[in-house]
């Protein structure tokens, strides 16, 4: 090892963000992708010595991976509200029309 360079040993280990990911998967898959290909960067990096590629990549990986998930649970609420509402609308505008059979 030569002076100057630090041991890849000695640095903390960096969470790719794998499993966080995979489970943007089910929230919402087109950025979800980018995540998983990120997150699968990480560990060959360290490998390599690349320490500041394997933190940008596992940033990279956590920043997909969030927005996948706040825009996935964002459009399960519009989802909801929308069905919800749709059923309300349906039932207190459901009684009058029954009577005219």
């Amino acid at each position: 090892m030569q002076p100057g360079y630090p041991n890849p040993a000695q640095h903390e280990p960096i969470n790719n963000n794998m499993t966080m990911s995979i489970v943007a998967i089910f929230f919402f898959w087109p950025l979800a992708i980018p995540a998983i290909i990120n997150a699968s960067k990480v560990n060959p990096l360290l490998q390599q010595g690349d320490y500041a590629g394997a933190q940008a990549a596992a940033a990279e990986s956590k920043k997909w991976s969030k927005w996948a998930i706040i825009i996935g649970v964002v459009w399960l609420v519009i989802v909801l509200v929308c069905c919800l509402a749709g059923g309300l609308a349906g039932m207190v505008g459901g009684t009058a029309d029954t009577s005219s059979y």
